[in-house]
């Protein structure tokens, strides 16, 4: 007897033993998997053991382990916890590869307020997956089956779970701040320029640099900030203006903010087989009343709304966070821009767009800048598409049919953003052939792109011809919003010895220059090489029209006059906080 309950302790001291260390086995097995997952989500883009910095590894590492905690203790199963961050880093990382793809850069927070327009593209663009793209998507799959054999539960119930679960979010979010401290960033290495996000998320990682991200989701007053001085500024540029001369013989201005146009000659030499853009290139040697010359803008390969807005507003993107949208984070109302400016002034003002009146939500934006009237696809009428976007000649008769039911004598601003270039260009359409080719390049995408080009080339020019011959006095401004993705001039950088990866300072900058034309039916200065920045374009526009300016317009020409004057920039970030944020009309 007493022998038997020796041996029933000794079982019970070995099951107990098994026990802990089964325990011990799930939970280090528990450890692992987030190391994985945070290495497999890389390799979406790049090899993390080799690109992203040392202790950037680490803190990625540490993000995941304390995500996949705090889900374990939210529900109580490790099979479970594992399983939801599994299918968060494959969707990330997928969803991120493809962006990089078509926009050239990585996501960030503000997207989530570009769903809806990313979703009404997407079906425009080549998601076919790469060999490597299965392989990794195939291991998400494999440690998402394996996961079936992670028994680790939590011993106890609801009640004794949210202790812990409360410790783990604030050494979470203690973490994420510590992230977002510049001292810390620098002792620790990490790449903090926001500017270039593409080689951030690439030497941080994508958790972390989305981590850091996350401090911009709003925008800090600026240092020195206050309405009081914002007015003051503005008041030593003011300008008064007699009323009557404000109404007498003003020119219709019709701005075109053509979709993807660029001129790609710009990032290095390449061959083709006729010019992709002759009246363009006509109207940059000299053209009667017209002004050429290159334009920065702040976006490549997409968010057509940012170039926009600096447009219209005058306003900067460089002092609102990277991959932000104002026209879906910060608008919440009636803001001063040059449609608002031009109403005042007595012009019938018009936004139009060819493509969903919910894009970018301009529906609700165009009222709040000042569009009298708005106008979007199927506003067109007898519309006419090159492959599954309405064409530059449709946009344009919208233009001319505008022009032509306005009331006579009252002058007209019409802003239109076209539609037909827009990526992706590897697909192929019926109704739209590439008869513009690179040579030696063999790219169907970079012919795609040439050949629209010299579509919306050939309808500028219709539209110039029109307003040539018409007694109203006519300015038509034209510019590109951005250039295609990497993908698309990937075969010239190659051509001239450019790696993308790896490209200097001043080879990046070039992928944000495209060209702009001031053409007027009356006598202006001619000038070309009249390089320019996005937001100082409205405020040139209607000094070369001889049309009165406002105040912050006159800064802005100041601004441009000396772009590197340290005081002019702390005054320009404080004037577009007060507008963006302060500003009430009196």
């Amino acid at each position: 007897m007493r022998k038997e309950k020796e041996e029933f302790f000794e079982e019970e001291e070995l099951d107990k033993t098994t026990n802990r260390l089964l325990t011990i086995l799930r939970v280090l097995i528990f450890t692992i998997v987030p190391i994985l997952l945070f290495y497999l989500m890389e390799a979406f883009e790049h090899n993390a053991f080799e690109e992203v910095r040392s202790l950037a590894q680490l803190y990625n590492i540490f993000l995941f382990e304390l995500i996949a905690w705090l889900l374990f203790f939210i529900t109580g199963s490790g099979r479970v916890a594992l399983r939801i961050e599994t299918a968060v880093a494959l969707v990330y990382g997928l969803v991120n590869h493809y962006v990089m793809a078509f926009r050239s850069t990585p996501l960030v927070p503000w997207d989530i307020f570009s769903i809806k327009t990313a979703a009404s593209v997407a079906g425009n663009y080549d998601f076919t997956p790469t060999k490597e793209l299965l392989m990794v998507c195939g291991g998400f799959v494999l440690i998402f089956v394996l996961l079936h054999f992670v028994k680790l539960k939590f011993p106890y119930g609801v009640f004794m779970r949210i202790i812990p679960t409360i410790c783990i979010g604030l050494v979470l979010c203690t973490f994420v701040n510590l992230l977002w401290d510049e001292d810390f960033q620098t002792d620790s290495y990490l790449y903090p320029f926001l500017f270039t996000p593409a080689y951030m998320t690439k030497v941080n990682g994508m958790a972390v640099t989305f981590a850091m991200d996350m401090a911009f989701v709003y925008v800090d007053k600026p240092d020195g900030y206050s309405v009081q001085r914002a007015e003051a500024i503005l008041e030593e540029y003011a300008v008064e203006y007699v009323e009557e001369e404000l109404l007498e013989d003003q020119p219709n201005i019709i701005v075109v903010m053509n979709e993807a146009f660029s001129d790609l000659s710009v990032l290095g030499d390449f061959v083709v087989n006729e010019d992709y853009m002759p009246f363009i290139h006509s109207l940059q040697q000299g053209y009667e009343n017209t002004v050429t010359g290159n334009l920065t803008v702040s976006v490549c390969g997409g968010n057509t709304a940012n170039t926009e807005f600096e447009f219209l507003t005058g306003h900067t993107m460089d002092y609102f966070p990277v991959g932000s949208i104002p026209y879906q984070q910060y608008i919440t109302g009636e803001i001063p821009s040059l449609a608002s400016q031009l109403a005042e002034l007595g012009y019938a003002t018009y936004g139009m767009h060819p493509y969903n009146a919910s894009g970018w939500k301009r529906n609700e934006i165009y009222p709040w800048l000042g569009f009298q009237e708005s106008y979007f696809v199927f506003d067109f009428t007898n519309r006419y598409y090159i492959r599954d976007y309405v064409s530059d000649k449709t946009a344009y008769q919208k233009i001319i049919n505008t022009y032509e039911s306005k009331e006579a004598g009252k002058p007209a601003f019409i802003f239109e953003v076209t539609m037909q270039n827009h990526g992706g260009y590897s697909e192929v359409h019926d109704n739209f052939t590439a008869d513009v080719h690179a040579e030696d390049l063999n790219s169907v995408q970079l012919d795609q792109y040439l050949s629209l080009l010299k579509v919306s080339d050939q309808e500028f020019e219709k539209l110039v011809d029109y307003f040539s011959t018409e007694k109203e006095k006519t300015i038509i401004v034209f510019f590109g919003d951005h250039q295609p993705s990497d993908s698309v001039v990937r075969p010239i950088l190659r051509w001239n010895n450019v790696n993308t990866a790896n490209m200097s300072v001043e080879q990046a900058q070039l992928r944000y220059v495209v060209p702009y034309v001031i053409w007027a039916n009356y006598d202006i200065e001619e000038e070309t090489g009249a390089d320019t920045d996005i937001s100082f374009l409205a405020a040139n526009v209607l000094e070369r029209a001889d049309m009165p300016t406002t105040a912050y317009q006159n800064f802005l020409l100041e601004l441009e006059k000396n772009p590197d004057s340290e005081q002019l920039l702390n005054q320009y970030e404080i004037l577009q906080y007060y507008y963006m944020f302060d500003y009430q009309e009196e």
